[in-house]
């Protein structure tokens, strides 16, 4: 175990701060790195900047940004709630007209999950920054980045964001445990203004984060073996170019979906092409397959880890994470189990047809 106390840990520190930074797309505000999920994170963005009895626009469209709205009813949040079929998105003229009809200001935040990782369904936030200077709303921009950020095109800057959730498990490569938070200077001078007023926090507190933050340490025991390996995560994506880390993304996820749409019977959960996730494919199974047939016969039978449908999607669909340190023979041969074990579980499938199609696209680049 690393002692976190040591002279030299600053040096670690600093890097990995203005890293993230680079990442996320943004030269100004503050990144902060805590010991917890991203739901911890999620946590500190609410109790930080806003208050019991505040109003929040938000939607529900898929598992997290449910949950992310369940959390911001049970801290006293009151929420307007816009609710979208699973399979499409943030529905932003939803949010134009909601927001136009504010006309005091009493919405202080805007909620927006950018890619919703139960259905592989992903929004437009440049869209929503985009309705909140049309309607010249002053209120702050919350953004769920789990399994966007350091995978698909961010702009945290440029389009506004103020608050920024993201995770080590997914486009940082690594295991579980960091909530990573983005905050712009807007946000920042929204918690300054409180002076350590407006909702109870103390693990998740910006004002402790930033006080040893700025020494080059942490107010407690941070995960320093994670910390490491987002060292080297960091190295990679940025040696690689976020642009380019954003094209393999989509050149990847493309031969996911050309495989789904060889398979007879299975289709995407995102409703059209302008919502498919570069990240994530959520795929229903054929009438009468049973989506978790096929979960368990790859598992078991194939070595193959798929993802479960969450929630409304159980036993109807199952998922395929493309995202992070992948590569095309690595994703074949995930099409593959998908493809037997979807065969084992009644699929009318023509051996060889998804995997193919993929193939094609991988060799091709077309």
């Amino acid at each position: 175990m690393e002692d976190m106390r040591a002279p030299d840990f600053p040096e670690l520190v600093n890097g990995l701060l203005e890293d993230v930074k680079k990442v996320y797309r943004m030269s100004s505000g503050r990144v902060f790195v805590f010991p917890s999920s991203g739901t911890g994170a999620w946590e500190s963005a609410i109790t930080n900047t806003l208050d019991r009895g505040d109003r929040v626009l938000m939607s529900r469209f898929g598992q997290f940004s449910l949950l992310w709205v369940d959390m911001a009813q049970r801290m006293g949040l009151e929420v307007e709630l816009c609710e979208v079929d699973w399979g499409k998105g943030v529905p932003l003229e939803a949010y134009r007209a909601a927001l136009a009809a504010d006309k005091d200001h009493s919405i202080k935040a805007v909620f927006a999950t950018q890619n919703e990782t139960a259905t592989g369904v992903t929004s437009d936030i440049e869209g929503v920054r985009r309705v909140l200077d049309e309607t010249g709303h002053p209120a702050l921009l919350f953004v769920d980045g789990v399994s966007s950020i350091a995978s698909i095109p961010f702009e945290m800057e440029k389009w506004g964001v103020d608050l920024a959730v993201s995770g080590s498990q997914k486009g940082f490569m690594l295991p579980a445990g960091l909530g990573i938070l983005g905050v712009s200077d807007k946000a920042l001078e929204v918690n300054r203004r409180r002076n350590k007023a407006g909702m109870e926090r103390c693990y998740f507190s910006f004002e402790d984060m930033i006080a040893l933050n700025d020494t080059g340490y942490f107010p407690y025991t941070p995960a320093t073996q994670l910390l490491r390996g987002l060292r080297a995560a960091l190295d990679m994506l940025l040696a690689e170019g976020m642009e380019q880390v954003w094209a393999r993304h989509a050149y990847h996820a493309e031969g996911v979906r050309r495989a789904v749409a060889a398979w007879d019977g299975c289709e995407l959960v995102a409703a059209g092409p302008e919502w498919a996730s570069d990240t994530v494919s959520a795929i229903y199974t054929p009438e009468g397959v049973d989506a978790r047939d096929v979960i368990a016969g790859a598992y078991k039978k194939y070595q193959t880890s798929l993802g479960t449908g969450l929630n409304k999607l159980a036993g109807r669909a199952f998922r395929i994470g493309h995202l992070g340190s992948l590569n095309p023979v690595m994703l074949c041969g995930a099409l593959s189990a998908a493809e037997m074990a979807l065969i084992d579980a009644g699929a009318k499938i023509t051996p060889g047809a998804g995997v193919a199609a993929a193939q094609d696209h991988y060799r091709t680049g077309r």
